[in-house]
């Protein structure tokens, strides 16, 4: 009787399960197999991998090609004996090991040791980052469920050709108008605005008031704005397997700052400005030929026509609506991004 290794969110098996009987009464479900969480094993007699793939509470599932014992050179002999027929020599291909229980071996080790097993029987070469097709070994305890996938099926963070952005996003220095109130909404704005400057890690981000303002207002603002980045860098150091830097973070009169920056090109925000659409091949180059590029963001009030006179472009990402103050940034640095990411893919068709 076929078997199907259905992969959940933990505590979502037996969920997965009543959606699976209901879509297949005569399937047998056996959710959390010896305790382990996060997986549902399925035996029908008929072949409803497809029927499988449309439950939304099923993160990953694969038909099992082979049940093995769990010695090495078992589950080595089963990969190689399934991928005869469903890997060709001209296809890459790279197995994939999720171990549970105790034995005494890695998940790496039975990668190796079934990549040579299949390598062999196939003659097909490994491509570990993007294959053409994907032994998956699933243990648990005494028994080795094994199956092959298409390489596509493995949603990934990269494939070649996709476009990264954070050099892009280096390139980019804002100057917002601080906001400034009631202390504790003051402080909030800053938290937010802290967590969206260190997210998109930015060249730097300039406090800029374009008047005078209250010292505790001020202060406020700028408490927020440093625990946002320090809390959102905290998590970035965690996740990243890439070194992740601290966003500087400036105070400058606004007026000034525009007076230094002088002779660099500045792209002001305004809803008097241009759609962005409109002005793509503009912004995309004055982007592409700049080490930096100096972004002004209004707060609750807008940009000082003064200084809109001294901008290389005005631009509105939202033509009839205003932006809140903690939505402007993340809006406004996604907008452009996602611009410049537009010409540079279209220059590539």
């Amino acid at each position: 009787m076929p078997i199907f290794f259905v992969k959940t969110l933990k505590e979502l098996e037996r969920v997965a399960a009543s959606a699976i009987r209901e879509i297949i009464p005569s399937a047998k479900c056996i959710p959390r197999p010896h305790g382990y969480k996060g997986i549902v094993l399925v035996e029908t007699e008929e072949d409803v991998l497809s029927e499988l793939k449309e439950i939304p509470e099923i993160e990953k599932v694969f038909k099992v090609l082979a049940v093995s014992p769990t010695d090495l050179k078992d589950i080595a002999e089963s990969a190689a004996e399934i991928a005869k027929e469903r890997i060709a020599r001209d296809e890459s291909f790279a197995v994939r090991t999720t171990r549970r229980g105790r034995h005494s071996y890695t998940s790496l080790d039975v990668n190796v040791a079934a990549g040579a097993a299949v390598q062999k029987a196939t003659g097909a070469p490994v491509n570990l980052t993007y294959p053409d097709k994907i032994v998956l070994i699933e243990i648990i305890d005494e028994k080795a469920y094994i199956g092959i996938i298409d390489g596509k099926e493995e949603l990934k963070k990269k494939y070649p050709g996709k476009p990264e952005v954070l050099s892009l996003l280096r390139k980019i220095s804002i100057a917002q108008i601080p906001y400034t109130g009631p202390l504790s909404a003051a402080k909030n704005l800053g938290l937010r605005i802290g967590r969206a400057v260190q997210t998109f890690e930015l060249r730097e981000y300039v406090v800029a008031p374009i008047k005078s303002v209250e010292v505790k207002e001020l202060n406020a603002f700028l408490s927020g704005l440093l625990e946002g980045v320090n809390s959102r860098l905290e998590i970035q150091r965690k996740s990243y397997a890439r070194e992740v830097r601290a966003v500087p973070l400036k105070l400058q009169d606004m007026y000034q700052f525009v007076r230094d920056r002088r002779g660099e090109p500045i792209i002001a925000t305004s809803t008097r400005g241009k759609v962005i659409t409109e002005v793509e091949d503009s912004l995309y180059e004055i982007i592409a030929k700049s080490k930096r590029v100096n972004v002004l963001v209004g707060a609750r009030e807008g940009i000082p026509t003064g200084i809109l006179r001294q901008a290389s472009l005005i631009i509105d990402i939202a033509p009839g609506i205003t932006l809140s103050t903690d939505t402007a940034l993340p809006a406004i640095v996604s907008a452009i991004v996602l611009t410049v990411l537009r010409k540079i893919t279209s220059s590539k068709e």
